[in-house]
């Protein structure tokens, strides 16, 4: 319930956080196309150089402590930002300087996180405690931005990021209060290569894993890639306000918390691999709306349908797609496997963003997000033609 009950609280904030930082960029700090694309991929940057490290020592340190400090830390960074805007001498370079450290602090929170939950949860019980977490995530999506985009059209954006960084403060602290039994440290000398490779192994190596894996790395590059097209479609094309931006976003919650609240049935009923693949086709689909939405009439409308198909999509998949790699990883190797899938994922995303901030600013907004949505169908290409489409309903 702690454990739990800490999910709930920063995934508040981070809902909120989630409107005011492309508010802040574009709107407070008049960032260019290129500009925005560096700020969205700034937090992911450091899984490319820190998530294979963060997994292997994940493995060898108790969880509970890293996700505790890890919470402390982004804390400390996120608070970095509402303080230098009250001095007087926010950036854009010293935006993506405190992006970077959360990003940091995340790659080590995020491995202890999915790596903790099989030690609190039976693992007969890992794709409903997942839904129940997604469930919990998707309602603080639905009432964060509302509640985000109110606090940044009253207060600004930097109060809005301030809310979040307490949202942490308070996560490491019932995290910290946590009673769980976890095996102590190795005190023994390890090979941090050979560790590294043995989560890559497992990770790329496994017959329905490996696919999986792969699928779910196009999707972040495509995912990356449109979100970043998505904020400036709105905010500036079609001339959102910050509250109508939030609203968009609280869509997603809507039908994200719907999805999870079905997604262990859905698993149940042909099986977490398919539940899977099924989702994966949706996304190409919804993006294809945002990619017709024309500049008035019904434009706003059929970004609203797109954003309410991809939530539905993501809550049935997530909490599934989360148990079967929970479920099949041993513990001994679940930090690496994590904190090694994340990395990519995470580095991916970054070169989305990059890359849709670079070609929105050249060839054009559209043009960029055909290009998202051709890398979506590619994702669910990879799954359904693998042996995850086999995969038995029931995991042993």
């Amino acid at each position: 319930m702690r454990f739990w009950a800490a999910a709930t609280i920063s995934s508040f904030g981070t809902a909120i956080t989630a409107v005011a930082i492309p508010v802040l960029t574009i709107q407070v700090l008049g960032a260019t196309p290129l500009e925005v694309g560096v700020v969205n991929a700034a937090q992911f940057l450091p899984y490319a150089l820190l998530g294979l490290i963060a997994g292997a020592y994940t493995d060898r340190w108790p969880r509970k402590p890293v996700l505790v400090w890890a919470s402390i830390g982004r804390a400390l960074a996120l608070g970095a930002i509402p303080v230098l805007w009250l001095a007087g001498v926010l950036q854009i370079w010293m935006l993506v300087i405190a992006l970077l450290a959360f990003g940091a602090f995340s790659v080590f929170g995020f491995a202890a996180t999915q790596s903790l939950l099989p030690r609190l949860v039976p693992r007969a019980q890992l794709i409903r405690a997942n839904a129940r977490l997604d469930q919990t995530e998707a309602a603080a999506a639905t009432l964060g931005p509302g509640v985000g985009g109110g606090l940044v059209g009253l207060l600004g954006a930097p109060v809005a990021i301030a809310v979040d960084a307490i949202s942490y403060l308070v996560d490491a602290a019932l995290n910290a209060s946590i009673n769980v039994h976890e095996p102590r440290a190795d005190t023994h000398q390890r090979n941090l290569r050979a560790e590294i490779r043995d989560g890559l192994r497992w990770t790329y190596r496994h017959p329905t894993l490996g696919p999986l894996a792969f699928s779910t790395h196009i999707w972040f590059l495509a995912n990356g890639a449109a979100m970043t097209v998505l904020s400036l479609l709105a905010l500036r094309s079609l001339g959102f306000t910050a509250a109508a931006f939030g609203t968009l976003l609280a869509v997603f919650g809507v039908t994200a918390l719907m999805g999870a609240s079905v997604a262990p049935r859905c698993g149940d009923w042909i099986g977490p691999a398919r539940t899977v693949i099924l989702a994966r086709i949706l996304y190409p689909i919804a993006w294809l709306l945002v990619a017709l939405a024309p500049a008035g009439g019904l434009g706003p409308t059929l970004l609203f349908i797109a954003m309410g198909l991809q939530g539905l999509a993501a809550g049935v998949e997530n909490a599934n797609e989360m148990g079967y790699w929970q479920t099949l990883t041993p513990d001994e190797l679940l930090g690496r496997v994590n904190a090694a899938r994340r990395s990519i994922n995470r580095t991916m995303a970054a070169i989305g963003a990059l890359l849709a901030g670079f070609l929105a600013g050249t060839i054009g907004q559209h043009p960029t997000l055909i290009g998202a949505i051709a890398l979506f169908a590619a994702a669910a290409l990879t799954v359904a033609l693998s042996p995850l489409r086999d995969a038995p309903k029931v995991i042993e």
